[in-house]
C-alpha cells in the first residue's frame, strides 16, 4: 500500500460545491460575483484566506436555517464514486480525515453519510444567535491559508501520509505530509495542478493511487 492515511478536503473534493459560494448565490448577482471572485482568488494562491474569509461570510450573513438548505446541498452534489471509494480504503485499513476550509455545521450530514466520524472532520465552526442569525465565526486554523498545514500536523496520522484537494489551502499541507494530489474531478487550478505530487479525477483514481501506487 501506498499510503496509510490520507487526509480529504471537501469543498469541490468531496462535493462539488464551494459552500460559500453557494450561500452568496442566495444573496444576488452582486454578491455571488464578489464572493465567488475572492474564493477564486484564495484557492489559486493570489490572496491569504483569513484575509476574505470572515469578510465573506459578514457579506452574507447566513441563517442557521441556510446552513441546512447548504447541507442537503453538499449531499446533492457529492463526488460519485466517493462512497465506494472511501468505503474500500477503510476496508484496507487506510486511515481517513476531512481538513476542510467549509463550514463543519454544513459538512457533517455529507461526512457521515461518507462513514466519518464526527472527530474526523475539522472544519471551520459559524456561530448563529438563539434565533438563528449568524454572529460570527469561532476561531479556527481552517479559515487561514496555512490552517490546513497546522491541523495536519496536529492529526499525528500513520505515515506514509497523502493530502488531496483542489485548491491552494490544501496544498499548503504539502511540507506536513508525504504526498499532495490535486483533484481535479469538480475544478481544475493550473497552480495547484503543477505542484503537486499526483493527479486524480475520481475517487476510484484515488483508491487506485493509494493502495496500488498508481498516478503521477
Amino acid at each position: 500500500m501506498a499510503f496509510a492515511s490520507v487526509i480529504l478536503d471537501a469543498d469541490s473534493t468531496l462535493s462539488g460545491i464551494e459552500g460559500v459560494d453557494w450561500l452568496a448565490a442566495r444573496r444576488g448577482m452582486e454578491v455571488a460575483r464578489e464572493v465567488a471572485s475572492l474564493t477564486e482568488e484564495a484557492m489559486a494562491g493570489r490572496i491569504p484566506l483569513e484575509s476574505i474569509y470572515a469578510r465573506r461570510l459578514a457579506r452574507i450573513a447566513p441563517a442557521r436555517t441556510e446552513l441546512d438548505d447548504l447541507a442537503q446541498a453538499y449531499l446533492d452534489e457529492v463526488a460519485a464514486d466517493a462512497r465506494e471509494a472511501l468505503a474500500e480504503l477503510r476496508r484496507a485499513g487506510v486511515a481517513l480525515r476531512v481538513v476542510s476550509g467549509g463550514l463543519r455545521i454544513a459538512l457533517l450530514p455529507l461526512t457521515r453519510s461518507l462513514g466519518f466520524a464526527d472527530g474526523e472532520v475539522h472544519a471551520v465552526e459559524a456561530r448563529f444567535e438563539g434565533t438563528g442569525e449568524y454572529s460570527g465565526l469561532s476561531p479556527c486554523p481552517m479559515a487561514t491559508q496555512a490552517g490546513k498545514a497546522q491541523v495536519a500536523r496536529a492529526l499525528s496520522l500513520p505515515h506514509p501520509v497523502l493530502a488531496v484537494g483542489d485548491g491552494a489551502t490544501d496544498l499548503a499541507m504539502r511540507p506536513e505530509v508525504d504526498a499532495f494530489a490535486a483533484y481535479v474531478g469538480f475544478v481544475r487550478r493550473d497552480a495547484v495542478v503543477a505542484a503537486a505530487d499526483h493527479v486524480v479525477a475520481s475517487f476510484a483514481e484515488l483508491v487506485s493511487l493509494v493502495i496500488g501506487g498508481g498516478g503521477r
